[in-house]
């Protein structure tokens, strides 16, 4: 016999079915709720509802869980790559050989950008925050590529757009990046895989021979698989939702990447690096500002500590913690703002206040430091960002519109003023 929840509402009783999920998660399925009782319900940033069921992602934050496709984020960083992930994610399944090989090439073929997108970058000042070029260039997309507006394309029409957007994503993100510094653009290098490729676009100058190194690139591909897609979050959900009206993929994507640009979202590395910046300034003393982080009438907040979904401990962060650990050992970096990373960290690995509070360092934390150290600006951090989450975006996509899910559209509760009389402008 299958569950049911029950609502009783005005003498009346409503049987509501319940969704079991094939990690044992259950959900009440409301969808016709308002049809048979002419309620809705209340959920302010939908923090306990459920706007879908997805094979993609699944995460279990208490037990500090991350799966893509049902493999552990641990043996993918480990062993797999980040083209090799993405195909995973967006596919179903970890390719074959022969068509990872075909994967690679396919993607290889797409690496250039039309010429004319030059023009649009030109139209940005260097000031232009580089979230804001990329979603622009990535909209742009759907101008140079027409055919992708069409919401009956074949499965083989909107595979060339999957392979466009993850091609071409590393050249227009270089580019962002070289538009900020008011350096002229490189052009992709294909002889190069995917992390390096992007490493040498955005770190190659004419006067300099730049040759990516195997450490950093590795650093990079374990970054961008940690990011490759975290369930149904802002960004997640709004590429979905402009998905669901049969938007391109191009315009979904750079709707996403909007979404990842808020504060709330993609910019907590970001935000890490300037709270060490601010620590710096105020004279570097760490035990001083974790003193003021243990302090509950302090307004000081430890950025790049704990997680908001994780709460026991951020897998993607050990992780990323040993690759943080290499990049610094191989380029020697004698930065004062990692040194007071570094002394946080110990801190707050070995102080029972945090321990017992689960205040660990999370992703962002060592991934700014990364990021930092690689020398790249806090607002590329966000663009980086937006690299890795791609194939989750277009997974996401993908699974939506195969699913042939509707257009959302969430209700409200309306709390404004009843029907008033239009008062003459004369009279008031």
């Amino acid at each position: 016999m299958s569950e049911k929840a029950e609502l009783h509402f005005n003498g009346n009783v409503y049987e509501l079915p319940i969704v079991t999920g094939t990690e044992n998660e259950k959900a009440i399925d409301i969808s016709k709720l308002r049809a048979q009782s002419g309620l809705i319900t209340l959920d302010y940033g939908f923090k306990n509802t459920g706007s879908t069921s997805s094979a993609i992602t699944f995460l279990d934050g208490e037990k500090g869980i991350l799966r893509y496709r049902g493999y552990s984020i641990e043996e993918l960083a480990e062993n797999s790559n980040f083209l090799e992930t993405s195909y995973l994610i967006i596919y179903g399944e970890l390719p074959t050989k022969q068509e990872f090989d075909q994967f690679v090439k396919d993607i290889t073929m797409h690496t250039m950008v039309h010429e004319e997108v030059k023009n649009i970058l030109d139209g940005f000042p260097s000031k232009a925050h580089p979230m804001g070029v990329l979603s622009s260039l990535i909209g742009a997309l759907t101008a140079f590529y027409p055919n992708a507006l069409d919401p009956n394309r074949s499965a083989d029409e909107v595979n060339i757009s999957i392979i466009r957007i993850l091609a071409k994503m590393p050249t227009i993100a270089a580019w962002t990046f070289k538009n900020e510094i008011g350096h002229p653009v490189n052009y992709p290098d294909n002889s190069l895989d995917y992390c390096s490729n992007f490493l040498k676009m955005m770190f190659s100058v004419p006067s300099d021979k730049y040759e990516p190194d195997p450490v950093i690139s590795n650093a990079l591909n374990k970054l961008l698989i940690l990011h490759a897609d975290h369930e149904q979050n802002c960004s997640t959900s709004t590429v979905r939702v402009v998905g669901s009206s049969h938007a391109s993929l191009y315009s979904s994507v750079s709707a996403g990447i909007s979404a990842l640009w808020g504060p709330l979202h993609g910019g907590a590395n970001q935000a890490v690096i300037e709270m060490l910046e601010a620590i710096k300034n105020d004279g570097g003393d760490t035990k001083k500002w974790m003193a003021k982080a243990k302090d509950k009438d302090d307004p000081f907040r430890l950025m790049g500590f704990g997680h908001r979904v994780y709460k026991n401990f951020d897998p993607r962060a050990k992780i990323i913690k040993k690759a943080a650990d290499d990049v610094l050992a191989k380029l020697g970096v004698n930065d004062p703002i990692l040194e007071i990373a570094k002394g946080l960290e110990e801190v707050a690995l070995n102080d029972e206040y945090f321990i017992e509070r689960k205040l660990y360092p999370n992703v962002d934390f060592y991934s700014g430091i990364i990021y930092r150290a690689l020398g790249i600006p806090t607002q590329m951090f966000t663009v980086m960002f937006a690299m890795g989450r791609l194939p989750g975006w277009i997974a996401q996509w993908k699974e939506m519109r195969e699913n042939n899910e509707p257009i959302g559209r969430p209700r409200q509760v309306y709390v404004g003023e009843n029907h008033r009389a239009f008062v003459d402008i004369k009279n008031r």
